[in-house]
């Protein structure tokens, strides 16, 4: 069991040679957004591209697309047809990740779940999609809720999933915030270990675990409460991924990243944090 350290980013930032192509950092899926949450996916690319991704492709239903669209002329936003995600939206879903398989020769992840809301079709649909992809994906917020319904689905594949406490509940752990930090810490340890996939609890100090392996890590500040620092925090772990990096060593790697983060735009904003502040911090902390 070891903490993560500023060594961390010696590994998963080597010196690159002197001549590299488009996607040989990876390329991220977005998938996020509905009719209310628009910014959870823009937060989540843009954190991807702070921390070294090549491209994203952000795929929304169309009024978030059209909005993202908006924030930034670095994010291009792919609108599906509808008000939220539905049935009729997997095939596009599937057809964009094997393309995008193919014109990043493999250097892909997928982050799915921000703001796409916790419809019954909309759960079931994200339910049917990772039950057919074989990318890495980071799932967090309603893709947890979604997955909760058939865990099955997670063993085998290359997931990592980023779940606060509540969230470790619907994967069948239970309440850990009363328990002691060894008590945590084999919690969730056992629950990855049925799960069989990695997970990254979001706490004071973050645990991360593939059932067998743990880290931890101590970044943070508690003015990250705010909203949208979870996504930053699944950008970053997309970004990873895409390059190669396991699924332990991403999550340590973005769990250290968007604390430190968090922690230099604490000390400059105090009560006045947003996440936004966290992804311009991402470069101070990787350089």
């Amino acid at each position: 069991m070891q903490n993560t350290t500023k060594d961390i980013l010696k590994t998963l930032y080597p010196a690159r040679p002197a001549e590299v192509q488009k996607y040989d950092y990876g390329l991220v899926l977005v998938i996020g957004g509905g009719e209310f949450y628009t910014g959870a996916p823009a937060l989540a690319a843009l954190a991807c591209f702070r921390a070294g991704a090549d491209m994203i492709r952000l795929i929304a239903p169309k009024r978030a697309a059209d909005i993202i669209a908006s924030f930034s002329p670095i994010l291009a936003a792919y609108p599906l047809p509808n008000s939220h995600l539905i049935k009729s939206d997997l095939a596009a879903l599937l057809s964009m990740t094997e393309a995008g398989k193919e014109v990043s020769r493999g250097n892909i992840s997928v982050v799915i779940g921000g703001g796409l809301g916790r419809t019954p079709e909309t759960l079931e649909t994200i339910l049917e999609y990772l039950s057919a992809i074989q990318v890495p994906a980071v799932i967090d917020v309603d893709a947890i809720h979604a997955v909760a319904k058939n865990l099955d689905i997670l063993k085998g594949k290359p997931f990592l999933l980023t779940p606060n406490t509540f969230e470790l509940t619907l994967l069948g752990g239970k309440d850990i915030r009363p328990l002691s930090q060894e008590e945590r810490i084999q919690e969730v340890q056992n629950v990855a270990s049925q799960l069989g996939t990695t997970l990254l609890v979001k706490l004071k100090t973050d645990i991360i675990t593939d059932g067998t392996n743990v880290l931890l890590n101590d970044t943070g500040s508690p003015y990250m409460s705010v909203g949208g620092a979870g996504d930053t925090l699944a950008g970053i772990a997309g970004a990873l991924l895409a390059r190669g990096v396991s699924s332990m060593n991403a999550a340590a790697g973005a769990a250290y990243i968007n604390g430190k983060a968090g922690e230099l735009a604490a000390k400059k904003f105090g009560e006045s944090l947003v996440a936004t502040d966290i992804i311009d911090a991402i470069s101070e902390v990787i350089k």
